[in-house]
């Protein structure tokens, strides 16, 4: 099963890669670019796994040297006229991201929404949207046994793990762009990363 899994995980990231849409990529990397070169903030947010795949993010822009904070994190500057809100949500439905979502627009913002559905109530709010695959069947029968007794098998990734995943490659990757387009190295990112450790 183990193999399978990771199998199975493996190949949807990779092939994620052909269905992610180019011009969507290339405008949240040139919004990214922007937001640094005008010393803008960046607030990323997401609920559960998601909120963890967004701070993994949020780490290393701050190792680019962004000005960068985490939804949720006592320390969290406010958000302004032109700063960059990086919303993570598969569903695009999260509640709670979709009002964040709201706020920031109210103080224009540029809200980025990384989500599977491109009609979500996220999507139509963002200014940018970046389709993530994930998971898209969702099963009509929701207890586990019950399903069992029937045949009707999951995935073996469940609920939003193929996404959070195809997510958080997606993410290192326009780490790397950025890197490349800031002129940045390895090393001048570990002189940001925490010295202080236990």
């Amino acid at each position: 099963m183990f193999y399978r899994a990771f199998l199975q995980i493996a190949n949807f990231v990779m092939g994620s890669l052909s269905v992610l849409k180019k011009n969507q990529v290339e405008a949240f990397i040139k919004v990214l670019e922007e937001a640094y070169k005008e010393n803008k903030r960046v607030l990323v947010m997401g609920a559960g796994r998601s909120g963890l795949v967004g701070r993994a993010f949020a780490m290393r822009l701050k190792h680019l040297g962004y000005d960068v904070y985490v939804l949720g994190d006592t320390i969290v500057s406010p958000v302004e006229k032109g700063d960059v809100v990086v919303a993570i949500s598969g569903s695009g439905r999260t509640a709670l991201i979709i009002t964040a979502a709201e706020a920031a627009k109210k103080v224009n913002a540029t809200v980025i929404a990384i989500t599977t559905y491109i009609d979500s109530p996220l999507a139509k709010i963002a200014d940018v949207v970046v389709e993530v695959p994930g998971r898209t069947k969702i099963s009509e029968v929701e207890d586990y046994f019950a399903r069992q007794v029937l045949g009707l098998h999951e995935p073996l990734a469940p609920l939003g793990t193929l996404f959070e995943d195809c997510t958080m490659v997606f993410l290192d990757a326009v780490i790397a762009e950025l890197m490349h387009r800031l002129g940045k190295n390895e090393e001048e990112l570990r002189k940001r990363h925490a010295n202080i450790e236990v």
